[in-house]
């Protein structure tokens, strides 16, 4: 596999960096594209759902964004080591019924040496909002 630029040790630019690249993945509703960056068998926790490898990934986010519509992304940096990243994020999206929602979380990242995602912990809320409250 082709070395995914940022490469750790990440510094706190080269971290920003990868969260970025990370939101604007997310953003694009692609399961395809997000899965590439992570390890072939890159292990997550999200919510209670435990997911293993790109396939279950983008599974994953296909049921995801089936469910959560006009899916809407905002991380930010949290912490950094050399091959980890702490995030705290927020998105906003709406049910098939037209009920928005906000929700909150913090993920904790790990990475390979080639910068590929290989473990995401992710733990997240969701708060019911009135749609002319949303900002993302």
């Amino acid at each position: 596999m082709e070395p995914r630029q940022p490469l750790p040790p990440f510094t706190e630019a080269t971290a920003r960096q990868k969260i970025q690249m990370a939101e604007d993945a997310w953003n694009s509703k692609d399961p395809e594209r997000v899965a590439k960056a992570y390890t072939e068998d890159s292990e997550w926790r999200n919510r209670s759902e435990f997911i293993t490898g790109r396939a279950e990934i983008i599974a994953f986010l296909q049921r995801k964004w089936a469910k959560e519509l006009d899916y809407k992304l905002k991380k930010d940096y949290w912490a950094h080591g050399d091959n980890r990243i702490a995030v705290r994020f927020e998105y906003e999206w709406h049910d098939a019924d037209g009920n928005w929602f906000r929700s909150y979380g913090n993920e904790n990242w790990e990475f390979d040496e080639l910068g590929y995602m290989r473990k995401r912990y992710a733990s997240i809320n969701d708060v019911p909002i009135a749609q002319n409250e949303r900002h993302l």
